[in-house]
């Protein structure tokens, strides 16, 4: 996270994307009001010039209320020439020496070298669900994810030394989001006109940020909560789920999965493992009655 000069502007990663047009989509957090114009300089190879060029700022739309949100801030990119850097600033003249400069990524196309990658945004709250997390870390193993991406705003001490685990056996990324270093962040999902400027410690951005980054490296891309698994009732594992979905949906890019509640107040006694008692947070293996519809 980079804070432009004017402190309403905070720039996560500029992304290469050449769907429709050739722009750079820069992720970033703006003041729905008060961040009325931003510029792209490029500095275009071999000869060295520099081209301006006006973002569109588009803030998204699910700010639930609080004064800051996500937002794609995208540029067009000058015609002959491929930037691998970007300088974002408010006006179009300035001092290039006193600009942040950030690396497009996704610049060279690549082949997938993974099927699913799954999301989990901003862990927060020095997050201690031991038990659950490593669960979910095993099944999602078991469901064939080869990668997990965690925005990791804070966690407790023994969540440090999971992660560390899970990272060296290469399944886990971490990426340190210090959010709350640039803005009063809010643990709620909707704004109380308490002074917080972001809700849920910026998760719509974090996940924007996901999606991009792992745009040409992950054939599918799961955003979903730290407590929650999509499971599949018929097949043995995503891959085979997600072959049959496609066959039955030709042509679809998004799939959305119905989400049930499992509540921690209903418990059944089995797997009750003694030796997992020590181990801080839930067993989610022994909560399987689900609320109705």
């Amino acid at each position: 996270i980079t804070a432009l000069k004017d402190n309403k502007t905070f720039i996560i990663s500029p992304y290469f994307d050449n769907r429709e047009s050739k722009v750079t989509r820069v992720i970033g957090i703006v003041h729905h009001e008060d961040v009325k114009q931003l510029h792209c300089w490029f500095c275009c190879q071999p000869d060295g010039k520099i081209y301006v060029s006006k973002a569109e700022i588009d803030v998204h739309s699910d700010r639930f209320g609080f004064p800051y949100g996500a937002a794609d801030i995208v540029c067009l990119e000058p015609r002959n020439c491929d930037p691998t850097h970007v300088l974002i600033h408010q006006s179009p003249h300035g001092n290039i020496d006193q600009l942040p400069r950030f690396e497009i990524k996704n610049r060279k196309a690549e082949t997938f070298s993974v099927d699913f990658t799954v999301c989990i945004s901003t862990m927060f709250g020095n997050y201690n669900n031991i038990l659950q997390f490593i669960q979910s870390m095993e099944m999602y193993k078991i469901l064939g994810v080869d990668k997990v991406v965690i925005y990791k705003n804070n966690c407790s001490h023994l969540m440090e030394k999971v992660l560390k685990f899970y990272m060296e056996e290469g399944i886990v990324e971490v990426i340190r989001w210090p959010i709350n270093s640039y803005l009063k962040v809010s643990s709620k999902w909707h704004f109380t006109q308490d002074g917080t400027h972001i809700g849920y410690y910026g998760q719509i951005t974090a996940l924007n940020d996901c999606v991009y980054r792992n745009m040409q490296r992950s054939k599918f891309v799961v955003l979903n909560d730290a407590d929650e698994i999509i499971l599949p009732l018929k097949h043995p594992d995503w891959k085979t789920m997600m072959s049959s979905l496609q066959e039955q949906n030709p042509g679809t890019g998004i799939f959305l999965f119905e989400n049930h509640i499992f509540p921690k107040t209903v418990s059944t006694d089995m797997f009750n493992i003694s030796s997992w008692n020590t181990v801080p947070g839930v067993n989610i293996l022994q909560h399987v009655h689900r609320e109705p519809d």
